[in-house]
């Protein structure tokens, strides 16, 4: 089975940004270090070319992990998601039954997962409590500090 993960437009964007940064500025960089270092003399016993040959080993993983990753990823056609019930992508929109605090979120990827920006991951104990209900419904969160109850007030997209 392919290893498919769904992103938002944006989401898959910044994946090729970060892929466009690595490829086009730190591999260069890396490149230039490896020849400063070895325009130093002895290899055998040079730390800084050894660095900068793992530095470069490092790199050429976390490429090599991106395309791959871009390679399988899919966008989200987020005209059609359901909004009856919390899913992926949806933005909720809770109430704390506690202290009546009221939060918005969008439930993402954890790739994705940004909580300043009220995007929490899919798999945050909040996020696993809201999926599958649908407006109205209070859920329970296990937290550090107890039990919390949420009441979904908005689901939208």
């Amino acid at each position: 089975m392919e290893d498919v993960k769904y992103y938002t437009q944006e989401g898959l964007d910044a994946l090729k940004r970060e892929l466009s940064q690595l490829e086009a500025v730190e591999r260069p960089k890396i490149s230039q270090a490896i020849a400063e270092a070895r325009d130093k003399g002895d290899l055998s016993e040079n730390a800084e070319y050894d660095a900068a040959k793992e530095a470069q080993g490092l790199l050429e993983l976390k490429i090599a992990k991106l395309k791959n990753l871009i390679a399988k990823a899919r966008v989200l056609d987020e005209s059609k998601i359901d909004v009856s019930k919390v899913l992926i992508y949806s933005i909720v929109k809770i109430k704390n039954m506690r202290n009546n605090a009221e939060m918005t979120y969008t439930i993402v990827p954890e790739s994705e997962s940004d909580l300043k920006g009220g995007k929490i991951s899919v798999s945050s104990p909040i996020a696993k409590a809201l999926i599958g209900n649908s407006k109205g419904d209070v859920v329970a969160v296990q937290a550090p500090a107890g039990v919390m109850e949420f009441q979904i007030l908005e689901i939208s997209r």
